[in-house]
């Protein structure tokens, strides 16, 4: 491998510098977090998924650069962007179906990532806000927007992003298993625990699909 080849791989040390920066920042709010509230860092590894999509999501979006384009191109990748993020929302969980006999706003206090999730029950919907989907969502719309203005073929990776809702379906397999078997079955738990370790690992795979874009579209969309 070339010493020019082998310099590109290697990330610029401004890249390294913020990215320490925001990873240390991350922490230590979620430190600060679990010290101050009633906020827990148990089980760790959702706390560990839910920071993952915090700062994933941010450094994508930091590092995507929008390609020059019309002001008709960019209102098209805007409305494309817009109906994506309201299929995240509804698929992921963030707007749900109103609950009977519940109503007001309140706090779960999740681990650090998916708390505090700010709660809100009406006779419409539901809409829970948790940091890691709001951010790690907003930041892959902002992705499919970057990509949806830098090639017209971009909707496969509008498509490769709704993988990342592969939660929402684990939910109706703990259903099902729950009306066969029992809400307190092994496999009932089984497969809602399963879903953040699913979602996490598809919203890694999706976000960089369309950070690194390896089915390129002439433009790269990652800042050098």
């Amino acid at each position: 491998m070339s010493t020019v080849s082998s310099s590109r791989l290697r990330p610029a040390r401004e890249t390294l510098l913020y990215g320490g920066l925001l990873l240390n920042s991350v922490l230590l709010s979620a430190l600060a977090y679990v010290l101050f509230t009633a906020g827990t860092l148990l089980p760790i590894r959702y706390s560990v998924y839910g920071l993952l999509w915090i700062v994933v999501g941010i450094w994508a979006v930091v590092r995507t650069e929008v390609a020059p384009a019309g002001r008709s191109t960019r209102r098209k990748a805007a409305a494309v962007a817009a109906l994506y993020f309201v299929a995240l929302a509804v698929a992921g969980g963030l707007v749900t179906g109103p609950t009977p006999g519940t109503a007001g706003f309140r706090i779960a206090w999740l681990p650090p990532g998916w708390g505090p999730a700010l709660v809100y029950a009406g006779d419409a919907a539901n809409v829970v806000l948790m940091p890691a989907r709001v951010i790690g969502y907003a930041a892959l719309t902002y992705l499919v927007y970057a990509t949806v203005v830098d090639a017209a073929g971009a909707a496969v990776s509008g498509i490769l992003g709704l993988l990342s809702c592969v939660s929402c379906s684990w939910p109706i397999v703990a259903s099902i298993a729950t009306g066969v078997f029992g809400g307190g079955t092994a496999l009932a738990a089984s497969a809602t625990a399963l879903s953040y370790d699913l979602s996490t690992a598809v919203f890694l795979l999706t976000v960089a699909l369309l950070y690194w874009r390896p089915f390129r579209f002439g433009r790269r969309g990652r800042k050098e």
